[in-house]
Parts: structure tokens; sequence; C-alpha cells
């Protein structure tokens, strides 16, 4: 009874948060095919502005690969308007807060501020966006810089260990692809390049202007105007994948390196896109597998038992596990990343992980795990937009991804619609 009560009261406070912000919503589409997206949030005085490109790394030549990450980089080295220096005195002197990120199939760039700084700072992401000035000495110097950072990921196990799984996963295609580009292709990468991937790829269709909490709707429209509309349309309408859809190989690649003290592991299946009609079922899937941490313990999912004490005399197998769903625009991977000491025999773990994959394939769950899953998955929506940042995030994301942008209120929908244990295998075995 409790579980039911407490079930239903999150549920009214999820709909009465998320019709909020539906009605706060709005978009609106530029002659250029710029989507302009606003959400206000009433009660603060300051705004996250951003935009959002659907163009990544994917979108790379594959003879200049890193390309979309070193625009990243040399955008702050100065523009037409701004050199380096007056660019970092004048966003200190606002007080606002710039960052910038690239992904496989976006680049963003983004900005906190207070309201009435806004137009200043939508101003500034322009000038970034479209006035750098790509200097073959701030090229050159860049060009050190990435290098190391290539050094620094290089240690981060987890992303060596992910990059290796689209590598083998995608094989020869733009997913498999890493971010930041092979070291001999970022060592050749120049200025032509990254003119040829900005007039390829900075277009109006492909882009989104996101204004986040203290924003009037119609000025940004009227920012976006004045500060984008310069920008062309694409001749043809953009398909990521064109009439290709990627190809996933059922394949392995091992790693050996003896001096490390810990093993790291990622599994995959097939996974589904942002739009495809299963996306939620599989995040629900995800949520049964779930995630396990030998030193917080916590979970009492199949899986987590079975990492807990299926090694010698009933220890554990693993360090901590991890479900994870990676969706892009017209494909995705769907797995469980893994952690274990030195020594430990793996297939225990990997042997327990394709059992639980078959369970959920054979449709062996309950109702009670199926209804846990989406409650997890409707808070953890909920609980990571709680500021302007992550609200603009969750908005451009789904806008260049999918082209339109599902309000909580539509996911929770989505969530609880056509639920059965049946469909759930369904979904899972296919993928």
């Amino acid at each position: 009874m409790h579980r039911a009560v407490k079930s239903r009261a999150l549920c009214r406070a999820l709909a009465t948060a998320s019709a909020g912000i539906e009605s706060a919503y709005k978009t609106s589409v530029l002659p250029n095919g710029l989507t302009v997206a606003s959400e206000l949030m009433p009660g603060t005085r300051t705004a996250t502005v951003g935009v959002w490109i659907n163009a990544g790394s994917r979108a790379d030549d594959p003879k200049s690969s890193g390309t979309a990450h070193f625009l990243e980089h040399l955008a702050f080295k100065g523009t037409k308007r701004r050199t380096q220096h007056n660019l970092e005195l004048e966003i200190e002197n606002l007080g606002s807060q710039i960052n910038a990120y690239t992904s496989r199939e976006n680049t963003v760039y983004y900005t906190k501020c207070l309201s009435e700084d806004l137009k200043q700072n939508v101003d500034i992401l322009s000038d970034l966006l479209t006035k750098s000035r790509l200097e073959p000495r701030a090229i050159e110097n860049e060009r050190h810089v990435i290098l190391q950072e290539s050094d620094e990921v290089d240690k981060m196990f987890d992303e060596v260990v992910f990059d290796h799984l689209h590598a083998v996963a995608f094989k020869g295609q733009d997913l498999g692809r890493t971010i930041l580009g092979p070291r001999e292709l970022i060592k050749t990468i120049n200025q032509n390049d990254l003119k040829k991937y900005i007039t390829t790829n900075y277009k109006g269709d492909r882009m989104a202007l996101i204004g986040v909490g203290c924003v009037d709707h119609d000025k940004l429209v009227e920012m976006g105007e004045l500060y984008f509309g310069n920008l062309k349309k694409s001749d043809i309408p953009f398909q990521q994948s064109g009439n290709d859809l990627p190809r996933f190989y059922g394949e392995e690649i091992r790693v050996q390196d003896d001096t490390m003290p810990t093993t790291h592991v990622a599994l995959a299946v097939e996974g589904v896109s942002w739009s495809a009609p299963d996306f939620f079922v599989a995040s629900v899937a995800n949520g049964i597998v779930g995630t396990w941490d030998r030193a917080l313990g916590g979970s009492n999912s199949p899986l987590a038992i079975a990492a807990a004490t299926s090694g010698p005399r009933g220890t554990p197998i693993a360090n901590s596990f991890m479900a994870y769903t990676t969706s892009y625009a017209d494909t995705g991977l769907l797995g469980v990343y893994f952690t274990a000491e030195k020594g430990h025999d793996l297939s225990l773990l990997v042997n327990a992980i394709q059992k639980e994959w078959g369970r959920l394939a054979l449709g062996n769950i309950t109702e009670k795990e199926v209804e846990n899953s989406k409650a997890q998955l409707k808070a953890s929506l909920l609980l990571v937009l709680d500021d302007s940042t992550a609200i603009a995030e969750d908005i451009g994301r789904q806008l260049v991804n999918t082209g339109y942008r599902l309000s909580p209120e539509e996911v929770f929908k989505r969530v609880d619609s056509r639920w059965k244990c049946g469909k759930l295998a369904a979904t899972f075995a296919y993928n």
C-alpha cells in the first residue's frame, strides 16, 4: 500500500510540474530554417542560451577526422570582431559562464547569464560560430593542446573502452570514429578542413537557438533573426545517414595491458535511435538490468545478485556494472559496462549478463520489475531538469536529433502507455 500511495503521489507531482513546463515552452522557425525555442522559468533573473547544431564528429570527412572537435577549440581563440583577450574580458565582465562540447552527432555552444545580458550573449555565440578567425598560428597552438587532450583521454579507461566499442560495432563507418580523431590526422588538420566543415554543416535548418529561464520568446526570435538570419539553408534537406542505415557488427576487440590492475569491459547489442517507437521500451529494459557497485551495494536485481555472489565461495565477480543505452539519429547501442579486478574470471559476469538479456528476451520478468523501472525512469527525468541549463540541454538535444521536443508530460504518457511484459520482451529480442 505504501508503494502504491508513493507512486501515485510521484505521478501527480510529475504531471503538475510537466504541465507548467509545457505551457511555458514556445518555438518558432526562421525563414532560413533555424529553430528558435524558449522556455520561461518564472521567478528567475538568469537564463541559459545556446546553439545546438546537428553536426558532430560523425560529420567529419574521414580524411580529416577530428575537425568538429578542433573547431570547438578554435572558436574561443578570436573572431573577426573580438580578439581572444577581448572575448575573455567581455565574458568575465558580464559574469557569464560559457561552455561548448562536441559529440558524435552534435556541436553545442551555450552560456548562462543574467537576463539583461541575454542579447549580448547571443551576439557572442553568433560571433564564435560564424566569424571565427581560424588563424594558422592559433591552429598550430591548439593542435598541441588537442594532442595533449588525446593523451589525457587515453588514461580515461571508460572513454577508451566505449571508443573501441564504437569502432568495432560500427566498423568502417562514421559512428565508429572517435570524437577527437586519431593522432595522425589531428596533426594534419588545416584551415581549409575547418572552413569546409563550417560551410558544409553550419546551416540554419540544422541549428537551434535555445533560451531557458528569464527569456521573452519574441525577443529571442528577434535576436535569432539579427545574429543568425544570415546563415544559409541546406540545399537538400539534411538526413544524418542518407539512404544507408548504419550496419551493426557483432564482433569483439580485446586490448591487453598487464600493467592495469582493473579490467574494463563494454558489451552491447544493437539499440534504438532517438526517435524509434521503442526508445522508451529500451530505456525501461535498461532499468530492469540496473546498476550495481561493490562498495555501495543496494541493488537486488538478478544481475546484481550474480555479480555480488558468483565468485569463489560466494564472493563478488566484479567491482561494478552499469546498464546503458546510447542512441543516435538512426541506430543505437544497448548494453552493460563493467569493471573487475585483474585475474577474475570475466566469463562468469559475461554469462550472467547474457542470461539476464535472455530473461528479458523471453519475457521472464514481473510487472513489479517493469513498474519499478518505469518509476525510476520518470523520476530521473524530472530530477535532472532542475535548472535552466539542464532544460536547455533537453530541448536542444531533442530538437536537433528528432526535429521535435517531447515535454516531460508527453514522455510520461509514452512510458506508461501500452505496457506489457510481452511488449518489452519482443522489443528486446528484436534488438
